[in-house]
């Protein structure tokens, strides 16, 4: 006791700590007042720390170097770039769709200075800020009218809100489906003020069904596209044409509601088909909803198209406010959608689309290339090997949809401890500069690199782990 006693006395003032050179430091970056906090808290866990019989104490340029790491630690972004080798193009988690360089362009211009949002610069009289994007959507889409929301979901709830608040809502089962995050197509309805009416069963849903379902309570017809989930086997669903000769005949406004939603068909790209926002208007949808940051490759948004008498309807709703985009977003917007304009190069500029038509035999090629020098950074204890895999879209995009790729497969050389070896590797490659993010499967850290463009970015990103890549025996 009486060591840890001296221990303690010896210990630096918190006056003493701020002469320092590395506290000057600090305080020139982040203030005073932090830098005195750092070293208060700092001296506190050396005191814990010589108490629990764990060091001597340490001097005031030692704390005043903890206290500058601290708060060079504290202060860097929680919004952290990462690698996505995880094979999944649109990963919720990791932020969804990057965007093109023009949308992102557009976007700091919308932050560094101001925009004509809600100005009209013909007449100099307020605008409407819909007005930036509505010509676009009606153009790729088809539709007479077109609306922006914040995301999908805020386009479906303002949609039944709007057109079957007090009323019923009818839809198949088998398309009463839950998405991430707890969203669920029956709790959106209640929140909405909607009644729910459900028709048919699970995997079979038949026109009839709907027809006896509808009333003069009817609010509309809901269709949903099963974008995260497939049926198989004994099933039967409506066709969106045949519900809307339905819809049509007993004057019900049919919705619906494609979740990512596409303005391309994805099989020119080798992909299966995924139905597209034109095609759904074409099949007489009187709306549509679909994702902005999804398929479609841009922000996070909701676009709701279609009739402009309802359009209009929604737009008048006190919701629409709530749920409204900003500039920053709006901007990005209309840039993306400006690419589409441009079919035959859309996929070149649009990185969604770039990674999702990406060839397999050029990722093999990056496969080999990055090999050996990932083999040097995490060797002795692991062995790399390239190998094919599967891509996912991501999103609840195409669910059943395997593209093919190829990647790094890292696997413990030591067959004793493997499992753990490579949660600590996984681990390791997340504390790089830049994150690292791929998938254990097979026994194995799985690096696809089908997402990944900036080769030496990467390679130099991955020097950091040089030492930091051994596990414990």
């Amino acid at each position: 006791m009486t060591g840890a006693a001296d221990a303690l006395r010896r210990l630096p003032s918190v006056d003493e700590v701020l002469k320092k050179d590395a506290a000057l430091v600090a305080m020139e970056r982040f203030g005073r007042a932090a830098a005195v906090e750092a070293a208060r808290q700092a001296l506190d866990e050396t005191r814990a720390a010589v108490r629990a019989g764990k060091g001597n104490g340490v001097g005031a340029e030692a704390i005043a170097a903890a206290v500058l790491a601290r708060l060079d630690r504290d202060a860097q972004s929680k919004v952290r770039a990462v690698f996505n080798l995880t094979g999944t193009v649109l990963h919720t988690n990791l932020g969804r769709a990057v965007l093109a360089e023009t949308a992102i362009e557009a976007a700091v211009t919308a932050m560094r200075q101001a925009i004509a949002l809600e100005f009209d610069l013909e007449t100099g009289r307020r605008g409407e800020r819909d007005a930036l994007i509505r010509g676009l959507l009606c153009r790729l889409t088809g539709a007479e009218d077109a609306t922006v929301v914040n995301n999908n979901a805020a386009a479906v709830l303002i949609v039944l809100n709007t057109l079957a608040k007090g009323r019923e809502a009818v839809v198949s089962r088998g398309e009463l489906i839950e998405i991430g995050g707890a969203f669920r197509m029956p709790d959106i309805m209640a929140r909405a003020g909607a009644k729910l009416v459900e028709v048919g069963t699970t995997n079979r849903t038949h026109r009839k069904d709907y027809a006896e379902a509808l009333t003069g309570k009817t609010g509309l017809i809901l269709k949903v596209h099963p974008s995260n989930y497939r049926i198989a086997g004994f099933v039967a669903e409506v066709s969106a044409h045949d519900l809307a000769s339905l819809a049509r005949e007993r004057g019900v406004p049919l919705v619906n509601d494609l979740g990512s939603g596409t303005l391309v068909d994805l099989a020119r790209y080798g992909l299966a088909h995924e139905p597209t926002v034109a095609e759904a208007i074409a099949e007489g949808a009187d709306l549509v909803t679909f994702s902005g940051d999804k398929l479609l490759g841009g922000p996070q948004a909701g676009f709701i198209v279609g009739r402009k008498d309802l359009i209009q309807k929604i737009n008048r709703n006190p919701m629409k406010r709530a749920l409204r985009v900003d500039k920053i977003r709006l901007a990005a917007i209309e840039a993306t959608l400006r690419l589409y304009g441009d079919p035959d190069r859309v996929a070149e500029r649009l990185p969604t689309l770039r990674l999702l038509a990406r060839p397999q035999v050029q990722i093999e090629a990056l496969a080999q290339r990055l090999a050996p020098a990932i083999a040097a950074a995490v060797a002795p204890e692991f062995a790399v090997e390239p190998v094919e895999c599967k891509s996912q879209i991501g999103s609840g995009a195409l669910p059943l949809e395997a593209i093919p790729s190829a990647g790094l497969a890292i696997r413990p050389r030591a067959a004793r401890g493997g499992g753990s070896r490579l949660t600590v590797l996984a681990a390791a490659l997340r504390r790089l500069p830049i994150p690292v993010v791929g998938r254990i499967e097979d026994d194995a850290l799985l690096l696809d690199l089908r997402c990944l463009e900036d080769e030496a970015g990467f390679l130099a990103n991955l020097a950091s782990l040089e030492g930091g890549a051994d596990a414990p025996a």
